[in-house]
């Protein structure tokens, strides 16, 4: 099998095991230098190719940018100095802002005037794994065509001959305002006429990349904030906490009697909610609140939501009933912006709590949903659990099975007679979608149906029959 680089959400793998070494991420650091600034179609803005030109004493190098951010985890270290080694031998500077959510990064990237920026994350994977994510200048994910290029170079080592040297080597240095930016930034969204004074809100974030900021933002706007997840040692990131496991904060929220509890990912670009019942607020439900609340106030560009073929039928149909539409893009939340993008939608998101804001993010941002979801409770005066009733979700079953190879599941006659059954049985109330992570080694199946019963038992025939021949 031809060897690969990036998933669904950039390069993610066992930290120090292929792809994700230090060796790797060099190399990565230098494809991406030589891809976003030496093919003009990739620059923003107007820069000097790196390692081509010498310096004029009448005119200054204007040298290329590259912001490196990362999460808590302890392989961060080890990948951060790989990756700037890289980026440096090719002439560009590094710059490094320590801990900061992934829409963070993509931020500061803007905000800085940088020519890319670069994630250390494997986002809501167990702390050995690791990752890195790519934005170009503007703040976006990278374009498959992009991506493919990265990856060519890195596996062919086709730059090995590029080596600036003198005072064409590039260098890194680090900023410790990237926080505060990016607070200020948060606080900007929440409209000035409202605040959180009286609101006490239970926050997880799971001991990842919003440790430090997610809590501020609540605090800074008056909330009573009781944060949990907010002790990161580099091993416990996302360890029965944050976004993966909501029902720590259920439990919490009813304890303390709070308003809401909101849990962060690994990474900070998506959250759960739970209301003041300690009931979960999925995705599929923050996206149909949101989306209402939008539409009622006429900022719902083409009165669409972009979501994938995760999300709840019943979000479907409920928005359908507020004279919204839905469309459904590809699993992973670069294709939804990809398509919000190109259709000229400004929201969208995925089930898992991905919801993208594109009139003020670039990419999925927990913190930003999280504040538009209070913006709404605060504009009703109604609870979390008043305004999620009017979004019924159909009964879904899901099962992850790890397997040891891909295959396309009509080409294994078991499994597709099984989902081909299972279909069968649910007619036109209900659908089965299987599909390979993109990100872990697991084959994913989910099961909607108006039957809890039944989806579950044809959920697990499926499942046990990919076990049975791929794992």
């Amino acid at each position: 099998m031809r060897q690969k680089l990036f998933g669904t959400d950039g390069i993610r793998g066992l930290a120090n095991q292929f792809p994700m070494t230090g060796e790797i991420a060099m190399a990565v650091g230098r494809a991406v230098a030589h891809v976003l600034f030496s093919n003009p179609k990739t620059v923003v803005r107007s820069s000097i190719p790196v390692g081509l030109k010498p310096l004029e004493s009448s005119k200054p190098l204007r040298r290329a940018k590259i912001v490196i951010g990362k999460d808590t985890r302890l392989s961060g270290y080890m990948l951060e100095q790989a990756l700037a080694s890289g980026v440096c031998s090719m002439g560009a500077d590094v710059i490094f802002i320590g801990p900061l959510p992934t829409p963070g990064v993509a931020f500061v990237t803007q905000s800085m005037r940088a020519d890319a920026g670069v994630m250390i994350s494997a986002s809501h994977n167990p702390f050995e794994d690791n990752g890195i994510k790519i934005f170009t200048a503007d703040g976006y994910k990278l374009p498959d065509e992009l991506e493919a290029e990265i990856e060519r170079i890195v596996l062919s080592q086709d730059v090995g001959s590029i080596r600036p040297t003198g005072n064409l080597v590039g260098k890194a240095y680090r900023i410790d305002d990237a926080h505060g930016r990016y607070l200020v930034f948060l606080k900007s969204l929440f409209p000035r006429d409202l605040d959180l004074l009286g609101m006490r809100i239970v926050l997880d974030c799971a001991n990842g990349a919003g440790y430090k900021v997610a809590p501020l933002v609540f605090e800074e706007l008056g909330a009573e904030v009781i944060k949990q997840g907010v002790s990161p040692d580099g091993l416990n990131i996302n360890e029965q906490c944050g976004a993966l496991h909501p029902d720590a904060i259920a439990g919490a929220t009813v304890k303390f009697r709070a308003d809401v509890g909101i849990a962060l990912d690994g990474d900070g670009d998506r959250c759960m909610l739970c209301d003041e019942n300690g009931e979960i607020v999925d995705g599929d439900q923050i996206m149909g609140l949101c989306a209402i609340q939008m539409a009622q106030e006429g900022t719902l560009k083409g009165n669409t939501v972009v979501a994938t073929p995760m999300s709840n039928l019943g979000l479907e149909l409920t928005l359908r009933q507020h004279g919204i539409a839905m469309v459904r893009a590809q699993v992973g939340d670069r294709y939804v912006v990809d398509t919000m993008r190109k259709n000229g939608f400004n929201f969208g998101g995925e089930q898992s709590g991905h919801i993208v804001f594109l009139d003020q993010s670039t990419t999925g941002d927990g913190i930003v949903a999280a504040l538009k979801v209070l913006e709404a409770m605060r504009r009703t005066g109604k609870p979390l659990s008043e305004l999620k009733k009017g979004i019924q979700l159909f009964p879904q079953a899901r099962e992850d099975i790890r397997v040891s190879r891909r295959e396309a599941f009509e080409n294994v006659p078991a499994i597709a007679h099984e989902i081909a059954s299972g279909q069968s049985q649910l007619g036109q109330s209900g659908r089965i979608f299987v599909r390979y992570s993109g990100t872990e080694p697991l084959a994913r199946v989910l099961v909607e149906g108006e039957n809890l019963a039944q989806i579950q038992e044809i959920a697990r025939k499926i499942a046990t029959s990919i076990q049975d021949h791929l794992s």
